[in-house]
């Protein structure tokens, strides 16, 4: 008898991963906006990103590991509930005391503490979410990361709308909520999480268990070249939208614009993301590897420029279409390559990367920012994400994401 098909639990999770990332991008705009209004530098807007990425950094591994132990739906529900209410102690704080950088710090620190694990838990899921619903892999990523993309558009447009209308302290009630009701929504997933039969890492202490993530990295070339790519726009072209844009447009006065170009990029990766699966048709996983390494930098070298807004919307849209196809190639090379029973630990990596590139970055372009202008900074990261690109292009273990072989998906 032929099992029905279930996509219930693949829609719930993509409301909830909407709702998560919503969240997350509207704290991209507003932490830095924040430390912009009280402060009035860059550099200050960078040290708070950067001091606030540590809890990311440090926890992030440990997460993948509790992923691995304890499920991947059960951290994608407590990671947001918990978020979300460490998020209310913000706008708490500012309607009882002045909001300065050190309260700033401390207060986005906590928020920050398992900001990453929902994010971690539910491209953990995916593989399982999709067997019911009778997906592919690349159809299940492309959806997942063009709902994320989604979110990730909507997000700096509410944020500013926000900001704009309720205040920067207030808005992060709204982020609040948005965490809330994603967790809510991830606790209604009806799902079957696939396991290996353990090994013998299972039996190690906790913190080699943890640790197991980069073994597997470096074992697995195909994975290690994408996390390689992915490092690069962390910690070379993050800084752009999380410092170097809102400079510029803060010393315009104009959140409006900012919020609406992040969100011209994030649509135009909505697009990219969604046809990955037919793009796949056509060109291979390398391929598709080193258009968006090289097109995210030529699209940054015209908008390092400042041209008129016009000009930064083009370059905003094809930035976004070469970023798009990204993220649904690189989770379909973890879940391929990595057994479910790891797949956390892996994830966990990429996430870590994610928080430890703004980390070791944002300090040093928010001085260069205040030291040496807007354009020249933006104009040497261009280049430099230009030459890394090329080099990542152009390494031999670039082909190894071709390789048929893959971790099976269903039992």
């Amino acid at each position: 008898m032929e099992v029905q098909r279930r996509v219930a639990p693949f829609v719930l999770t993509q409301l909830a991963n909407f709702m998560s990332v919503t969240a997350g991008s509207m704290v991209f705009i507003a932490i830095p906006w924040i430390a912009l209004e009280i402060s009035g530098s860059a550099a200050q807007a960078g040290l708070v990103v950067s001091l606030t990425a540590i809890p990311g950094l440090v926890v992030i591994p440990v997460i993948g590991s509790i992923i691995d132990k304890y499920g991947r739906k059960r951290v994608a529900v407590w990671a947001e509930l918990i978020t979300g209410a460490l998020t209310l102690l913000l706008p708490l704080v500012a309607s009882l005391w002045e909001l300065t950088i050190a309260w700033l710090i401390v207060l986005a620190t906590l928020k920050n503490v398992l900001a990453a694990a929902g994010p971690t838990a539910r491209k953990s899921l995916v593989p399982d979410i999709a067997v019911p619903a009778r997906m592919t892999l690349d159809r299940a990523n492309s959806i997942h990361e063009g709902v994320f993309a989604t979110g990730f558009a909507f997000g700096p447009a509410l944020a500013t709308f926000c900001i704009a209308v309720i205040g920067s302290a207030e808005t992060f009630i709204v982020v609040a909520a948005f965490a809330l009701a994603s967790g809510l929504t991830a606790s209604f997933v009806r799902v079957v999480e696939q396991h290996e039969p353990n090994d013998a890492s299972e039996k190690e202490p906790f913190y080699r268990y943890a640790l197991q993530g980069f073994k597997i990295l470096f074992a697995t070339p195909s994975v290690l070249v994408m996390m390689v790519a992915i490092s690069i726009l962390a910690v070379i072209y993050l800084p752009t939208e999380m410092v170097v844009l809102p400079a510029y447009y803060s010393s315009l006065g104009d959140p409006a614009g900012l919020g609406l170009l992040i969100s011209a990029m994030a649509a135009a990766s909505i697009v990219g993301a969604l046809f990955f699966e037919q793009i796949h048709k056509f060109l291979s996983y390398s391929t598709i590897l080193r258009i968006g390494i090289l097109g995210v930098p030529l699209a940054m070298l015209p908008m390092s420029q400042l041209p008129a807004q016009w000009a930064m919307f083009v370059g905003a849209l094809v930035l976004g279409l070469a970023w798009g196809p990204l993220l649904p190639l690189l989770n379909t090379v973890i879940q391929r390559k990595i057994p479910a029973n790891k797949r956390g630990r892996v994830f966990a990596l990429e996430m870590a990367i994610w928080n430890a590139g703004p980390l070791i970055s944002m300090v040093a372009v928010g001085s260069a920012v205040d030291g040496f202008g807007i354009r020249p900074t933006y104009t040497v990261l261009a280049v430099t994400v230009l030459i890394a690109g090329l080099l990542v292009s152009f390494n031999r273990h670039i082909k190894s994401i071709d390789a048929r072989e893959e971790i099976p998906i269903a039992g």
